[in-house]
């Protein structure tokens, strides 16, 4: 069995990002606020198949602006060379 993930970065009415993580094998969602807690939640949603991801699709929704997802990609960059420098 594919382990799957899908991420999809969504706006809230008051125009905050979050992202909404979901395991396609048996359709949980987790609502992540941040990187820090969608890390958190990934983590968690792997570790129930020994930490074994096949993939992580991403997608975002049609109303997510430009400058969001530079943000978000931002964040990533400096949490991963955070986590080389370890």
């Amino acid at each position: 069995m594919s382990v799957i993930f899908t991420s999809t970065i969504k706006m809230d009415a008051d125009d905050t990002w979050y992202i909404e993580l979901k395991d396609m094998a048996d359709e949980r969602v987790e609502l992540c606020r941040t990187l820090d807690e969608y890390a958190q939640k990934i983590e968690a949603l792997g570790s129930d198949y020994g930490g074994h991801i096949d993939a992580v699709n991403w997608y975002k929704d049609e109303d997510v602006p430009h400058h969001v997802l530079d943000e978000i990609r931002l964040e990533m960059a400096k949490q991963k060379a955070l986590m080389e420098e370890s």
